[in-house]
């Protein structure tokens, strides 16, 4: 008997609708009907009630509340945003109560993938040439300079790409200091084999101040160009960047450790199902890599509001634990200081989707990381160093968060998504669907659909797939979409005025 709804956890009193359901069909989960009627029309991925649920009680799902019912709500009704509520509000104070990582069987995990070592020790999966303007107004050079100079030297590396973004000039305080550090951390990117720096020359990020920022670099494979000192910028640029060419061309892929992996994760366009098939994939995923010595990034703060203490109680250490509360609490902070409500999410497209209130969206979002230990926070611009699961500060945007993902090293990065959305950003992006309708009809957006875990693959199948088509991806065996189509952007997080 097909199913029309599944149930998560055995505690929950809602399920999610598997199709498109009409008012008067029977309530089939897991093959076996509930004896139940469903009373109104149910979209794909909105909530029926399993049981009925009293005014001012919780609703569970994922084994946990994720709001209380504003009504009553019978037995069969739909649950939604017109009768639930989040039970979140203000900053909250933490214990810590330690929880054992899961140990996961890595046995017939590829251990290995082919990479590019680099002086500093550090591994890429790409060797490319990128081209980062200190400033947005010599945005569109940056754009020429990459188009002719793939053009010029097509075969040299495996791509010329330009970086264009929104910051640079007249920001003041710490959003300067982060469109700093964001900036430095990308030019010493390791899938960057040589970057070309491109200035304008009057601007707060100019050469003067970056460098010190920027730190220690190759000069062979780090060029500065400032446009308004020289007389033909795009002349002066290409032939800095064949400079590059001639000393990155011979860099060779080698045979390494997925211990040398950083694997990104976040979740951008959700529906109900990204917490039920693709989140819980990746989780997997990062469950994985860290077993084998790795590390997984998890960025999108506020979409861990409500779900947050799941990942202090995983936690390595009291010190850990007390870091991670402090990112939490200063990104609530940071609504409180601009007059804004905390929890004011989901997106609508996301309730479009069937996701009523932030703990629901946040109990889905956290299964990214799976069960892995954490071990370090991140703040903007800085480089991951420790094996295991990272927190990154930073908003749920998407192209900002992609973005503060680039800068902390990773070589790669999972998206999901339930709505679907095309974009990427300089590492590789693999795009992977909660469900199979949305791969069916987006494939230039989407490289893995993880719905098959809901048609006819075992979810341990399934991340077999997703892991193997890492490693090739990892190893230049394989092209993203974003690759293959272009979609390759960065956006940097601003707060403060702008002179």
């Amino acid at each position: 008997m097909k199913s029309n709804f599944i149930q998560i956890h055995p505690k929950d009193n809602v399920a999610v609708a598997l199709e498109d359901v009409k008012k008067g069909c029977d309530v089939i989960i897991n093959g076996f009907s509930q004896r139940m009627e469903v009373l109104e029309d149910i979209s794909f991925g909105h909530k029926i009630a399993l049981d009925d649920i009293k005014k001012g009680d919780m609703v569970i799902k994922y084994g946990a509340p994720i709001g209380h019912a504003v009504t009553s709500i019978k037995k069969g009704m739909w649950v939604h945003t017109h009768n639930v509520r989040t039970n979140l509000e203000g900053k909250l104070e933490y214990t810590y109560n330690p929880v054992l990582a899961k140990k996961v069987d890595v046995r017939n995990r590829g251990r290995f993938f082919e990479g590019y070592k680099r002086a500093d020790g550090s591994v890429g999966t790409r060797n490319e040439i990128w081209i980062i303007p200190t400033v947005s107004c010599v945005n569109t050079t940056a754009n020429t300079l990459a188009k002719l100079a793939q053009e010029l030297y097509p075969d040299s590396c495996d791509g010329i790409f330009a970086y264009p973004h929104n910051a640079g000039c007249s920001q003041l305080g710490e959003d300067f200091e982060i469109t700093q550090k964001i900036l430095a951390s990308i030019v010493h990117h390791p899938n960057a084999g040589g970057v070309l720096l491109l200035s304008l020359g009057c601007e707060n990020n100019d050469f003067e101040h970056f460098i010190p920022v920027l730190g220690d670099y190759d000069p062979k494979r780090i060029k500065f160009l400032v446009t308004q000192d020289v007389e033909d910028e795009i002349e002066e640029g290409l032939r800095l960047i064949g400079e590059i060419v001639e000393n990155i061309k011979d860099d060779k892929r080698e045979l390494l450790p997925v211990s040398s992996l950083k694997i990104a994760f976040k979740c951008g366009g959700s529906d109900a199902f990204s917490g039920i098939t693709a989140n819980p994939l990746c989780g997997h995923i990062a469950e994985t890599v860290t077993a084998l010595g790795g590390s997984a990034i998890l960025t999108e703060v506020p979409e861990m509001f409500g779900a947050e203490t799941f990942l202090m109680n995983r936690a390595d250490s009291q010190e850990t634990f007390r870091k991670v509360v402090e990112m939490i609490n200063s990104f609530k902070q940071y609504y409180i200081d601009h007059n804004q409500p905390i929890y004011e999410n989901p997106s609508p497209g996301n309730k479009r989707g069937g996701i009523t209130t932030l703990e629901e969206k946040s109990l889905g979002c956290i299964q990214k990381g799976g069960q892995a230990t954490v071990t370090d926070t991140l703040y903007y611009g800085e480089h991951c160093k420790k094996a295991g699961l990272n927190l990154m500060i930073g908003p749920g945007n998407d192209s900002i968060s992609i973005t503060n993902l680039l800068s902390s090293g990773a070589q790669i990065l999972l998206f999901t998504t339930g709505r679907g959305n095309p974009l990427g950003t300089a590492i590789p992006t693999i795009k992977i669907s909660t469900n199979t309708n949305l791969y069916n009809r987006k494939k230039q957006w989407i490289d893995f659909d993880a719905g098959i875990i809901l048609e006819n693959k075992s979810f341990e199948e399934a991340a077999d797939e997703l892991w193997d088509l890492i490693i090739d991806v990892a190893s230049g065996r394989r092209k993203t979409k974003n690759e293959v189509n272009g979609y390759r952007e960065i956006m940097i997080f601003k707060q403060g005025v702008i002179l």
